[in-house]
């Protein structure tokens, strides 16, 4: 085999492999289209029969914050659990708080807020992070007698606004049957509208809660609690092993181990919690770093037991797919680098024709993951308040920047997820909030640029605007080379790669420039 077919063969596989991850989007959507109607109707009889023993006796709830240097939020997060409507003397609520700067001494001022309101309120603050929020989790259960008599525990990020009513809609289906472990709610957005990175982070999110977690619940496959907005039975945490530090993604870690040991999962996609999206490149690639190494480390962790489990095959199935999705990351990248040999290796040889063999390929990779984000937006219409859906075409009409951004994660992503497939251990690096909940940006409202909370970004922004550059001149030069079939593919990689990139670089460049009188001595990655 020569190098010409070694270059072309490579990229065909991967092509093929990465159609397979997309094309398996159907998979999802066809089982949410055929069993969403049962799965809804399943819930809705679960909350009916638990409601009498809900209103005659509510159970005792434990609401966790889990938070570390959150000084834009922390307040906003405290008022709004404060304010939840549930029996005072039946609600207790940790601030479990890891903070290393004042987000402390604000929490202290929220909890007295909330104290002299008759709330059953306290800061559990530890000196070391051992075990990051999953050691958090684990010291708060029981740090006081409250807490440990809790029979559920509901738990909130940073960036988290519960409504008052969220425990009441909640629970209900809990008790209907005692092997339901964990309801978990669908996530909204309080800044969906304030850029287009807001608007991209929205519409993937929105995927990952309607199209993914409806299509595996609907058709009885695992699915996991994300973090947030959730509400655990304690009896399924602790029957499952209680919370474990050892991957960066504590919540699906526990998620399996639950599911292993037949605990029943709900998600309730028409009880929507809001949150504030990251406003900053840097912030969301590092938020998406952890999500990407975390499933690995999980994968690797649980995917054994998985397999050798008496599961049906379709759920062992879905669960390959589940944990090793981020694969995708990898695949793209090494795709991209292949972009330009391939290209090349047509031209020197006259195999042009073999451009036309991208479009089904490319058509099955991306017009899959189109159609998908597409139908899920037009799902969504079904749950969302009728003031918060703005226009269906105003949001379909970033789908493709959102593809574009994924593929510009892909250097960033694929790292992480080969840090994780092969055991190499980082710190927990946060993503940082900065109480941005308005609509359009404006002027007025460009604050966390001068806050002292940053992300690291190393040499991955220099890689995406060489790569993205490259591909533009590729796109191009295919387009006056006989080859332009394949300009469309180029061009959309270039989109992403310069997005993420040119973004990352004059995110980095203004905050060197920006004065920071806030700015936190301690470093956003954890010891």
């Amino acid at each position: 085999m020569t190098i010409t077919d070694g270059v072309l063969t490579a990229y065909f596989v991967v092509l093929l492999l990465l159609a397979g991850y997309g094309s398996h989007r159907f998979r999802l959507l066809f089982a949410l289209r055929r069993w969403a109607q049962a799965a809804a109707e399943a819930v809705r009889q679960a909350r009916e029969r638990g409601l009498p023993e809900f209103e005659a006796d509510p159970p005792t709830v434990l609401v966790q914050l889990p938070v570390f240097n959150e000084r834009h939020v922390v307040a906003r997060l405290v008022r709004a659990a404060a304010a939840l409507d549930y029996p005072r003397d039946r609600l207790s609520i940790q601030v479990l708080d890891d903070s290393t700067d004042d987000t402390g001494e604000i929490a202290e001022a929220a909890l007295r807020e909330a104290a002299a309101a008759g709330v059953a309120i306290e800061r559990v603050h530890r000196d070391r992070r051992d075990g990051f929020k999953a050691g958090a989790l684990a010291a708060g259960l029981d740090a006081s007698p409250a807490a440990a008599g809790a029979r559920f525990v509901a738990i909130f990020d940073a960036d988290f606004v519960p409504r008052p009513d969220f425990l009441r809609r909640t629970i209900p289906a809990l008790l209907a049957d005692p092997r339901h472990g964990m309801a978990q709610a669908r996530w909204e957005h309080l800044n969906r509208s304030y850029s287009v990175l807001t608007e991209v982070q929205a519409i993937l999110l929105d995927g990952h809660f309607v199209g993914e977690h409806g299509g595996r619940h609907a058709a009885g496959c695992f699915f996991n609690f994300n973090g947030t907005a959730g509400v655990w039975r304690r009896e399924a945490i602790l029957d499952a092993g209680g919370w474990a530090g050892d991957t960066l993604t504590e919540d699906l870690d526990l998620s399996y181990r639950a599911q292993l040991r037949g605990w029943k999962f709900l998600f309730l996609p028409e009880v929507g919690a809001p949150a504030e999206l990251p406003v900053s490149m840097t912030a969301f690639k590092a938020q998406q770093r952890r999500w990407a190494k975390g499933s690995f480390e999980t994968a690797r962790k649980l995917l054994p037991q998985v397999l050798a489990s008496p599961l049906p095959l379709r759920v062992r199935a879905e669960a390959i797919f589940h944990l090793s999705g981020n694969l995708a990351y990898p695949l793209m990248a090494l795709l991209s680098l292949l972009l330009i040999p391939a290209l090349a290796a047509r031209a020197a040889t006259g195999l042009r024709e073999t451009a036309l063999l991208d479009i089904p390929v490319f058509v099955a990779a991306t017009v899959s993951v189109i159609s998908f984000y597409a139908a899920t937006q037009r799902r969504l219409f079904r749950w969302e308040p009728p003031a918060d859906r703005g226009g269906f075409w105003r949001r379909v009409r970033h789908i493709p920047t959102a593809l574009a951004v994924g593929i510009g994660l892909s250097f960033s992503n694929g790292a992480a997820v080969l840090e994780g497939a092969f055991g190499r251990r980082t710190p927990f690096v946060r993503t940082p909030k900065f109480g941005v909940a308005g609509g359009a940006r404006s002027r007025t409202d460009r604050g966390w640029r001068r806050s002292g909370y940053r992300t690291p970004e190393g040499a991955v922004m220099a890689l995406e605007l060489a790569v993205g550059l490259a591909l533009a001149l590729a796109a191009g030069w295919a387009a006056v080379s006989g080859v332009a079939a394949s300009a469309p593919f180029l061009l959309l990689f270039a989109a992403g790669y310069l997005y993420v990139g040119g973004r990352s670089l004059v995110e980095s460049g203004a905050v060197r420039r920006a004065s920071a009188p806030d700015a936190d001595p301690a470093l956003e990655v954890a010891p």
